[in-house]
């Protein structure tokens, strides 16, 4: 069975939780326990801060 392999880094996901509010979840409980919504949230961070860094290039 072949690994799959995440696009964001560790450090990406835990830097979004942390800026979200939610590191304290993941730390006590796991990915599994941030909520669907807050998962979204942190896919939303994401793109922005690559569009971001996309025009300043």
């Amino acid at each position: 069975m072949a690994k799959n392999r995440g696009i964001m880094s560790e450090q990406l996901k835990y830097e979004i939780a942390r800026e979200l509010g939610v590191d304290q979840i993941v730390a006590s409980q796991g990915w599994g326990a941030v909520t669907s919504r807050d998962c979204g949230n942190m896919v939303s961070k994401a793109i922005q801060m690559a569009e971001k860094s996309l025009t300043k290039a």
